[in-house]
C-alpha cells in the first residue's frame, strides 16, 4: 500500500536492546508507538533519559543519531510500531 514511511518494524512482547539505526540517515525520524496492556519505559542512552512508555505513547526521534531501547517489563502484552519518516526540511 502507499505510505509516507520508508520502513515499518512491528515488535511484539519483547524488550528491545540498545539500537542505533544502521540503514537510516540522520535526517529521518523514527515514530515509535506503544500499544497493549504493559507498563514499560523507553530509554535514550546519549541523553541518559528514560520516558514512560505506556500504551498510547508516541515518541519521535532521530534513530540514526540516538541509541534507544525498551528494557524488560513484567507480565503484560505490548505491540510497538517503529516507522521511519523523512523529517521536515530534509537533509
Amino acid at each position: 500500500w502507499p505510505s509516507i514511511y520508508l520502513g515499518i518494524d512491528i515488535i511484539v512482547n519483547q524488550e528491545t536492546p540498545p539500537d542505533l539505526d544502521q540503514v537510516s540517515t540522520p535526517s529521518l525520524l523514527d515514530s515509535v508507538v506503544s500499544l497493549g496492556t504493559h507498563d514499560s519505559c523507553f530509554h535514550i542512552s546519549e541523553i541518559g533519559t528514560t520516558f514512560d512508555f505506556k500504551p498510547g505513547t508516541m515518541i519521535y526521534l532521530a534513530g540514526k543519531v540516538l541509541t534507544h531501547s525498551v528494557p524488560k517489563w513484567g507480565k503484560a502484552h505490548s505491540i510497538s510500531s517503529k516507522e521511519r519518516k523523512e523529517s521536515l526540511g530534509g537533509s
